[in-house]
């Protein structure tokens, strides 16, 4: 009686082994289009951006200092913080582009 628990089970026929990665592969996917390329996009964007950077445009850092371009150079951007208040900062740094923004009262 024993024997017959221990027996192996008997062949139901071949699985396709695609169908064994199928559920990997959708993840995968799913990874690319909802993490991966809009992530991409961004950076894309935000170098196009930093590229696009003039004397005079409104930007804010990554540390939350809000300021006016004076001047863009290679690698970094001269910013008026404050009348005749300037700092220099790495082009890394600027994130958003404040024209669009309405200023509150």
């Amino acid at each position: 009686m024993n024997y017959l628990l221990m027996a192996q089970p008997a062949a139901q026929g071949q699985q396709n082994p695609l169908m064994g990665f199928l559920p990997l592969i959708l993840i995968i996917v799913v990874f690319y289009f909802f993490m991966i390329r809009p992530q991409m996009k961004r950076q894309k964007e935000l170098k196009a951006f930093r590229e696009s950077l003039a004397k005079g445009d409104k930007v804010v850092t990554t540390g939350g200092i809000y300021g006016k371009i004076v001047e863009v150079k290679d690698n970094y951007v001269l910013l008026e913080v404050d009348d005749n208040v300037k700092i220099r900062v790495d082009k890394a740094a600027v994130i958003k582009d404040m024209s669009d923004v309405q200023t509150q009262k």
